[in-house]
C-alpha cells in the first residue's frame, strides 16, 4: 500500500512532487495479489468471533486473523530464503503426528500470527487488504498506459527485488515504461535479493545506497534539506 500511495501522489499533485521511489509495488492489483488478500479475508470472516465486524467489547476474531497473517507472511518470502532460514528442520520439541508445529517453519509462522494479533485489528485488516485489491491508477483515468504519468515533472527510481513473487519485476517494469512514455525521466533498478517481497525491508545497505545516489542527481549534487 505505501508504493501505492507514491504512485496516486504522483498522479494526483504532478506540481508537487519533485521525486519518487516506488519500491515493489504495482499500478494496479493482479489477479493473484487480489486471490492472497481475499483468503486472508476469508480466514478473519470465518472466525466465528468476527461477528460480522460486530466483536468490539467482546472476543476478538484472533484465530483468523493470524492465519491471514500466517498466509501474508508466506508471501512476503521466497523460497530461497524460506530453505535457508528453516529448511526441513524439526522443532526440538516437536509432537509427532499430532498436528503440532513439528517443523520450525510451522512454529515461525504461528510465533508471527499469534503477535500479529496483539497489534492489529481485524477489521482493519479487511479494508486495508480490499483497498490495495481496489487499487488500479489507470481506473478512469486512461487505458493508454503512457497517459497515467502526464504532466509528472519529477524524478523517478522504480526498485524491485528478483526473488519477489508477491510483487514480481514485471509490474516495476511496467511503472517505469509508463513514466518513459509519458517523458518522466525515470529510472529502474533490480536488486538480486533472495529476501522476496520482505527485501524491501531488509536491504538497507544497497536501498540506501541507491537512494543517496539517486537523491543526488533529483538535487544536482546539493545536499536535500530536512
Amino acid at each position: 500500500m505505501g508504493g501505492m500511495q507514491v504512485l496516486q501522489w504522483m498522479v494526483s499533485y504532478p506540481d508537487r512532487i519533485c521525486s519518487a521511489i516506488p519500491i515493489a509495488t504495482a499500478l494496479k492489483s493482479s489477479p493473484q495479489q487480489i486471490a492472497f488478500n481475499e483468503v486472508g479475508r476469508q480466514a478473519i470472516m470465518a472466525d466465528p468471533n468476527w461477528e460480522m465486524g460486530k466483536y468490539y467489547g467482546h472476543s476478538s476474531p484472533a484465530k483468523g486473523l493470524a492465519v491471514a497473517r500466517m498466509i501474508g507472511h508466506i508471501t512476503y518470502m521466497s523460497d530461497i530464503s524460506m530453505t535457508e532460514k528453516f529448511g526441513r528442520r524439526f522443532k526440538a520439541n516437536n509432537e509427532p503426528l499430532k498436528f503440532s508445529p513439528e517443523f520450525e517453519v510451522e512454529g515461525y509462522l504461528r510465533y508471527r500470527g499469534d503477535n500479529f494479533v496483539k497489534r492489529f485489528d481485524a477489521n482493519s485488516y479487511l479494508y486495508i487488504t480490499k483497498a490495495i485489491d481496489y487499487f488500479d491508477l489507470l481506473n478512469g483515468k486512461t487505458t493508454k498506459i503512457g497517459d497515467v504519468f502526464k504532466g509528472l515533472k519529477a524524478k523517478v527510481l522504480a526498485i524491485a527485488f528478483k526473488s519477489d513473487w508477491l510483487y514480481p519485476i514485471y509490474q516495476s517494469l511496467e511503472i517505469a515504461r509508463a513514466c518513459k512514455l509519458a517523458g518522466v525521466e525515470a529510472t529502474y533498478c533490480e536488486l538480486n535479493s533472495t529476501y522476496g517481497h520482505d527485501a524491501f525491508l531488509l536491504e538497507v545497505e544497497e536501498e540506501t545506497r541507491l537512494f543517496r545516489d539517486f537523491l543526488k542527481t533529483v538535487y544536482n549534487g546539493n545536499e536535500a534539506s530536512s
